[in-house]
């Protein structure tokens, strides 16, 4: 029988790519954990195999409703659960405190309790739980403190937004129910990771959905942009399914937490830059700093340090930062292309 993978936050841009690396590189049907209300755009591709119950299935829930989880978690019972869906946006954090720690820390709570339960109403079921937590827990690290080598996993958390203080909430979540309850549960904190499908609520997507609307005539020929200033190491969302899976299948730990984290490093202003250069509009694209894209205190420094996590997988990032900004700019012209409209933030 093949095995089965639960993906809460399916159609996400990371749950959406894992679902498709599962699909593609393992024979386990999948398990897609949505709302009722969640759009569906990520997924497009993959809803004639949903309807046809082709190794791929939608399960509604919500990380707020506790009686869904159960309910799924009992029904589905899956091999591997993976535990992406959250409130995920650290700037919409500060307008929605309540919501972003409700749903990120008591949704994590909820669903790791139904699992906790199932596994006791059934001593023989073992499942593989990735939690995860995010870079933004480390926060603002002043720079006279930041490791030479990188942020490390023993870093002290200093996070910098409800959101962060939110994903701490998850981090630690995940490790407290492997060490009470003995669940194999691990955690990652992964670092900036974009690509193809990537909300425009992010920095670099918004660069390049702004670029692709220029392009087409459809603003004018300004960026609008937040802090440049701030140094990212960026991954992309392709290599970091791959390092979630093998995360769950190479020797997991139960108790561990890893940083993930891409090779390239730039501050974010060079990112916007190299998006632009990729224009055929280049010479005539402004940038101007809009106040509403500025957070109140920032997570300026996020250079992490992945020794850890490489040595117990061998995972290694394989996609170049510039394939990356192509496929991202080029994912937006193509959603520019089909006529929808969108909100020019």
């Amino acid at each position: 029988m093949s095995k089965k993978a639960l993906i809460t936050g399916v159609t996400g841009m990371v749950g959406s790519h894992l679902a498709d690396f599962l699909l593609a590189s393992t024979d386990w049907d999948v398990y897609g954990v949505c709302r009722w209300r969640s759009p569906l755009d990520n997924v497009q591709h993959l809803l004639e195999r949903v309807n046809e119950k082709d190794r791929v299935f939608f399960e509604y829930a919500d990380l707020n409703d506790e009686i869904s989880l159960m309910t799924v978690i009992g029904k589905v019972r899956p091999d591997y659960v993976f535990h992406l869906a959250a409130q995920s946006y650290p700037l919409t954090s500060f307008t929605a405190p309540i919501d972003t720690l409700n749903t990120n820390i008591l949704g994590t709570c909820r669903l790791l309790e139904a699992i906790r339960r199932e596994m006791e109403a059934d001593s023989g079921y073992r499942p593989v739980v990735h939690v995860c937590a995010s870079s933004e827990v480390f926060g603002k690290i002043p720079a006279e403190k930041k490791p030479e080598t990188g942020i490390h996993e023993e870093c002290p958390f200093h996070p910098a937004s409800p959101y962060a203080i939110s994903k701490v909430g998850t981090d630690l979540l995940g490790r407290y129910y492997a060490e009470a309850y003995g669940m194999t549960v691990m955690t990652t904190r992964m670092f900036t990771h974009t690509g193809p499908r990537r909300g425009d609520v992010f920095h670099e997507s918004t660069f390049a959905k702004q670029i692709a609307m220029i392009e087409a005539g459809l603003i004018e020929p300004v960026v609008k942009v937040g802090n440049l200033k701030s140094l990212r190491t960026y991954a992309d969302v392709r290599d970091a399914v791959r390092a979630y899976f093998m995360l769950v299948t190479v020797d997991p730990i139960p108790g561990e937490y890893y940083n993930i984290g891409g090779s390239y490093t730039c501050e974010v202003g060079d990112t916007l830059h190299t998006l632009i250069s990729y224009s055929p509009m280049k010479d005539q694209i402004r940038v101007e700093t809009d106040p509403e894209r500025l957070r109140p205190i920032d997570a300026d420094l996020q250079v992490p340090d992945c020794r850890k996590f490489k040595a117990h997988t061998g995972w290694e990032p394989q996609i170049s930062f510039e394939t990356t900004m192509h496929d991202l700019l080029d994912y937006w012209r193509e959603k520019i292309r089909t006529g929808a409209m969108f909100l020019t933030r």
